[in-house]
């Protein structure tokens, strides 16, 4: 989901926004507009564009997780299971190493009131604005089968939404119970061309996807923060949303954007973004943010570019040996 306490700090990044094309690409993703609450704690010393900058990344870093999960899964199927654990340990990285860094300097994480109150407002957004105009979109486009699914993703959305506000209630007053927690339905996703035609709407593909992947990792975060701080019945209804948002509505929309490939084709995707993130992206970051002397995130950046460097070339080696 997209949520908007990211999106507007990456207003105006249109040269990283993503569209899923015939073969989809990892690539750090804008989201488009929004006014969010402004970061808890660390972002706020912070330069603009550093603020920015991070934002893409935990958005590029949560999406490289969910697809290289999925990219695993593919892997197991063809009986390639060294190739399964490399997507796997790669992911894992990606998410609990260079998201929660970027979170961290972002002051992404607050108090469990202010968690829930960034999620009411981007669940907010994706229940009454995002996926009805997608929805329609599509119809309009004859993407019948993704005017369906967004149709459904809104009407779930709303349904966390109102579980929030809830359990916001809760939280605030000392009164009441938690939710419990939603369960996904499992949605598998096996390799496969797109299932819809128009442009319009593999970019708001693209667009849900982005914003499914970072919803996952942001409720994860939140999570950990509820049980850190005594709270477990709101850990459990972060935990239970996320894995909705990751196993049901992204595992939806990958299957319609033709996410998954053959495992050759899905290591060079992986390569192609992990070199063009080792050599461009993140030196980039890391320059701009050298510039306005936010040393912390440049050598975030820095280290970042290192990691997705040999990242890249151990997905490589996966490929040559499978030639």
């Amino acid at each position: 989901m997209s949520h908007r306490s990211i999106r507007t700090l990456v207003v105006g990044l249109s040269a990283l926004t993503a569209a899923v094309p015939a073969a989809p690409a990892l690539a750090l993703a804008a989201p488009a507009g929004g006014a969010p609450p402004a970061p808890h704690t660390a972002g706020r010393a912070l330069h603009t564009q550093t603020l920015a900058d991070l934002a893409t990344t935990m958005r590029g870093e949560a999406y490289a997780h969910a697809a290289y999960g999925l990219f695993a899964a593919e892997a197991d199927r063809q009986g390639l299971p060294a190739v399964g654990k490399l997507f796997r340990s790669t992911a894992q990285t990606r998410l609990n190493e260079h998201l929660h860094e970027a979170a961290t300097l972002l002051g992404m994480v607050g108090g469990n009131a202010a968690n829930l109150r960034q999620a009411i407002e981007g669940e907010t957004y994706e229940h009454e604005v995002m996926y009805r105009r997608f929805a329609e979109q599509a119809r309009q486009d004859g993407d019948l089968e993704a005017a369906k699914l967004f149709g459904e993703l809104a009407a779930d959305e709303g349904h966390h939404r109102d579980a929030f506000r809830t359990a916001l209630a809760v939280v605030t007053t000392g009164h009441g119970t938690i939710p419990a927690p939603p369960k996904a339905d499992m949605v598998p996703v096996p390799a496969g061309l797109p299932k819809v035609k128009a442009a319009r709407t593999k970019a708001n593909l693209a667009t849900a996807l982005h914003g499914e992947a970072l919803a996952h990792a942001k409720y994860m975060l939140f999570a950990a923060h509820a049980r850190q701080t005594g709270n477990a019945a709101l850990a459990r209804l972060w935990e239970g949303t996320s894995e909705v948002e990751l196993r049901e509505h992204l595992a939806g929309e990958a299957v319609l954007a033709g996410l998954v490939r053959a495992t050759r084709e899905n290591l060079r995707m992986a390569i192609t973004e992990g070199r063009n993130e080792a050599t461009m992206v993140y030196p980039g970051f890391a320059e701009r943010t050298t510039a306005v002397g936010d040393t912390a995130a440049a050598r975030f950046f820095r280290n970042t570019a290192a990691d997705e460097a040999r990242h890249a070339a151990a997905f490589q080696k996966a490929l040559d040996q499978l030639r």
